[in-house]
């Protein structure tokens, strides 16, 4: 099971549309993730166990695992280009 991190500013709602969007992406693929809603500024304490970062804040920091930007869910343009990256991610 992959451990995804969902994170916005504030972990509370741009975070759950993207935490809706994969875990209907994960369903329909049949794919079992563990989604972990957080504040970007939470990320660090899951250094150990993440496997992958999908965020709709800004973050430079480098980190041991994916991160993919996933502020398309917010403009609606490039939703489905997004939503590739992060299967890409989920079958590896």
């Amino acid at each position: 099971m992959k451990q995804v991190l969902v994170a916005c500013g504030a972990g509370i709602a741009t975070s759950t549309v993207v935490n809706n969007a994969i875990e209907e992406l994960a369903k329909e693929n049949g794919i079992k993730v563990d989604l972990k809603q957080i504040r970007i500024a939470e990320v660090s304490t899951y250094e150990d166990t993440a496997d992958l970062l999908v965020t709709t804040a800004m973050t430079k920091k480098e980190y041991s695992f994916p991160v993919i930007n996933a502020r398309t869910f917010l403009t609606g343009i490039g939703v489905e280009d997004t939503k590739k990256q992060i299967l890409e991610e989920l079958l590896k």
